[in-house]
């Protein structure tokens, strides 16, 4: 597996991390705070935040940041894979779209879209900093990092619908399998070339594709093969 490929998988298994900015308050100091975000289908990042906070005010004074996610589980910090994104923040304009996924993903923050003061913001990398352990240490290009437009997008809910309806024994399975999760609350948040997303029992779980699958078509067979794995 190559650098940028391992660097999305690695940010698309955690949910949130460390923004900086760049201060507008103390010229232009560097500004962190804590905050979820989503991975999006090519692999910018998604924020969902209020125009009054300090990282927004940041943020549109100058559009500069870093986001940085590490291996939570890994008590080791020098050890402990990590990936920061270098890039800009961008406001986005498919509000709904956007919107739609980022609540199958944290469905509590429906209130703060009810809020006329919260919105959405894509962070655009330049280049990213991998690091996936001691000594695994690479800079990451964007154009190697970002995934082009492929048809599985706009299958996905299809996709979710189908497995959410139809498959949650397998999705169960899944869990036991991959995670050694025993859940009975299942649920498909989403599923983008990389792998797919699951909610069990309240727990986020990510399980990855062995190979990238660009459509409905590739992600059925990959569905199909990790399920016959599990039995």
């Amino acid at each position: 597996m190559n650098n940028a490929r391992a660097a999305r998988r690695m940010l698309r298994t955690h949910r949130y991390g460390v923004l900086s900015t760049l201060s507008e308050k103390f010229d232009g100091h560097p500004f962190a705070s804590i905050l979820y975000y989503l991975v999006d289908h090519d692999g910018s990042l998604l924020i969902l935040i209020s125009m009054l906070a300090e990282h927004t005010k940041n943020i549109r004074h100058d559009a500069r940041v870093s986001l940085l996610t590490h291996d939570h589980s890994d008590l080791n910090i020098q050890s402990q894979g990590r990936v920061t994104v270098v890039g800009t923040a961008q406001p986005v304009e498919d509000n709904l779209r956007i919107a739609v996924r980022y609540l199958r993903y944290f469905p509590e923050a429906e209130t703060y879209l009810a809020m006329r003061d919260f919105s959405f913001y894509r962070i655009v990398p330049q280049t990213l900093r991998y690091i996936g352990g001691f000594g695994k240490i690479h800079w990451v290009s964007a154009a190697s990092y970002l995934v082009p437009a492929y048809p599985l997008i706009g299958q996905e809910d299809d996709v979710i619908a189908h497995m959410n309806a139809d498959h949650r024994d397998t999705l169960r399975r899944y869990c036991e399998h991959f995670h050694q999760c025993v859940a009975l609350d299942v649920e498909m948040l989403g599923i983008d070339c990389d792998g797919f997303d699951i909610r069990a029992d309240g727990r986020h779980l990510r399980i990855d594709f062995e190979e990238m699958a660009f459509d409905a078509q590739q992600a059925r067979h990959a569905l199909v093969e990790m399920a016959l794995r599990t039995r």
